[in-house]
């Protein structure tokens, strides 16, 4: 009789522990599943929400222990974004290179301005040469629309002397009055253009210029 009595007890206690077991709790209180998206999972799963593509859970015994993605910023260059449903973040599809706040796509020339000449590599940057213009040969240079570097319409020249205010032509000595002849700098000379905008002149000595008498 005790042994049967034992037998039954047993029975019952196994019962109980499977009407348990099929709600989803252990004798303890733990999940042994979770339900979410209109699925169980079992314990040590991973899923992410039907509602949220940006959280993903894990099933453990203590339920389900959930958390959020942050997405990182895509790149500033980025030229083609595609959001699909299934993903929590939007995905940079295909990158440029961004310069001055416009964006280009790689391997585009690029012309920010007249002296500047840049490529959008491969890499996503943008590398830019820069003309370096040689110092015009006159004082009056002119820049013209669409050129970099300035151009001396009317050839070279320069200043008669520091008061700059009488300009002559390079290339042939002048006479800026009946006793002083002057000549600029030209592309022979060393250190040509190196800041020195005024003529060399030589004053013949005893003489006083005559009003208003220049010689050419």
């Amino acid at each position: 009789m005790c042994v049967k009595a034992v037998n039954g007890l047993l029975s019952l206690l196994l019962l109980a522990l499977c009407l348990q077991c099929a709600s989803g709790f252990s004798v303890a209180g733990q999940v042994n599943t979770c339900e979410a998206n209109g699925s169980v999972y079992y314990v040590g799963e991973w899923y992410f929400l039907d509602s949220d593509h940006c959280t993903q859970c894990e099933c453990t015994v203590e339920g389900a222990a959930c958390a959020r993605t942050e997405c990182t910023s895509l790149p500033p260059a980025c030229i083609h974004v595609s959001h699909y449903p299934t993903d929590c973040c939007p995905r940079c599809e295909k990158i440029g290179c961004e310069y001055r706040g416009e964006v280009f796509e790689l391997g585009e020339q690029i012309q920010p301005s007249e002296c500047e000449q840049c490529t959008c590599d491969m890499d996503g940057i943008a590398r830019c040469l820069v003309a370096d213009c040689a110092p015009p040969p006159c004082v009056n240079p002119v820049y013209e629309k669409g050129k970099c570097c300035p151009e001396c319409k009317e050839g070279p020249n320069c200043y008669a002397d520091s008061s700059q205010t009488q300009v002559i032509p390079g290339g042939e000595p002048v006479w800026i009055d009946s006793c002083t002849k002057c000549r600029c700098h030209d592309g022979q000379d060393a250190g040509y253009w190196e800041g020195n905008r005024v003529a060399q002149c030589v004053r013949v000595q005893t003489c006083t210029p005559d009003d208003g008498d220049s010689h050419n």
